[in-house]
């Protein structure tokens, strides 16, 4: 059996829905044989661990357990979905106080117990800020850290695909970025649909505006539509580009769609969002987005609301002040 590499994987959070999803799917595409599953849920996470033996893969070597230190140390890859999930009626940033914190004590942990890990990836919400909590306390460099962006990307690929009837595979390049959220840009500039620029087809009788408008709605709310269906949030596509990012990291095939990164530059400030961007072994890497007026205007107003929530974040104590940042973590400018 091969795999693409033998260095320990770490799953925090895999007695939940997404984490156990994540378990499966790392095991699937061979990205390592020694994962260790982590969750202070003992009973959830030993029928998690009983699953997976069941299933009968080969070659792996699944730990469980519920010490993080036992759990992080020695990883060089960790995937956390360790925080509180949506439920319904709430948003994202509803859960922003007791996940900051939970954000806070796994950055810590990581620096504690796994100072050499090469990647993390956070994808509990609001993933730009418990990102970049991570980050900070973590003491790793910006390019060790990503978060989960690419469900926005990935659902206006799967609403165009619905709205045109054609298969997801005709519909390139589709790119949402900034917050993961209801105030996230959603860019049309990018796509092409069967091969033809998406911002040629909106206005016409194929998509009009305000069938354009609408699909931009329907990928703001997304997650939310999930709920209203299943009556709980997302777990097996965020499970999966989680596991696709940190493949990218190991070395694996490119990550295909943008993912949440520090940012420091090009007008954006001390902040984790939705970049075009390139993961590899060296890390994360992100480029300057260019759009039309609209969307960067909109790139600007998801940009602001991040701001709002890492100053509240700040409001609560949870961070300290910008200009103390580099004294806890000098990987950060």
């Amino acid at each position: 059996m091969e795999f693409l590499t033998n260095e320990k994987l770490t799953i925090v959070g895999a007695a939940g829905m997404i984490g156990s999803n994540m378990a499966q799917t790392a095991i699937m595409m061979h990205l390592t044989p020694n994962i260790c599953l982590y969750d202070p849920y003992a009973p959830g996470l030993e029928g998690v661990a009983e699953e997976m033996f069941h299933c009968g893969f080969e070659g792996l070597n699944l730990t469980f357990t519920s010490d993080i230190k036992e759990a992080l140390t020695d990883a060089k890859y960790v995937v956390s979905s360790g925080g509180a999930a949506r439920k319904a009626g709430m948003t994202r940033e509803d859960l922003l106080k007791g996940n900051a914190a939970i954000a806070e004590e796994f950055g810590k942990n990581v620096k504690a117990y796994c100072p050499d890990v090469k990647h993390v990836v956070v994808i509990f919400n609001p993933a730009d800020i418990t990102g970049l909590i991570t980050l900070l306390y973590s003491g790793l460099k910006p390019s060790q850290v990503t978060t989960l962006a690419a469900l926005d990307s990935t659902r206006l690929r799967s609403e165009l695909s619905k709205h045109f009837g054609i298969a997801p595979d005709k519909i390139e390049n589709c790119r949402t970025y900034g917050g993961h959220g209801e105030q996230m840009a959603v860019y049309a500039s990018t796509a092409k649909v069967d091969g033809k620029p998406l911002p040629d087809i909106i206005g016409t009788p194929a998509l009009t505006k305000e069938q354009w408008t609408e699909i931009q709605t329907k990928v703001t709310k997304g997650g939310a539509n999930i709920i209203a269906l299943r009556g709980r949030s997302s777990f097996q596509s965020p499970a999966y580009v989680s596991i696709e990012m940190i493949a990218a990291a190991m070395g694996g095939k490119p990550f295909r769609w943008p993912a949440g990164t520090y940012v420091h530059s090009h007008g954006f400030d001390h902040i984790m969002m939705a970049m075009e961007t390139e993961i590899n072994k060296d890390g994360v890497h992100y480029k300057e987005l260019k759009g039309t007026p609209e969307e960067e205007a909109k790139l600007k107003e998801s940009y602001e609301h991040l701001c709002k929530l890492r100053d509240e974040v700040i409001g609560m104590g949870v961070l300290p002040p910008i200009k103390d940042w580099h004294s806890i973590n000098p990987n950060i400018d």
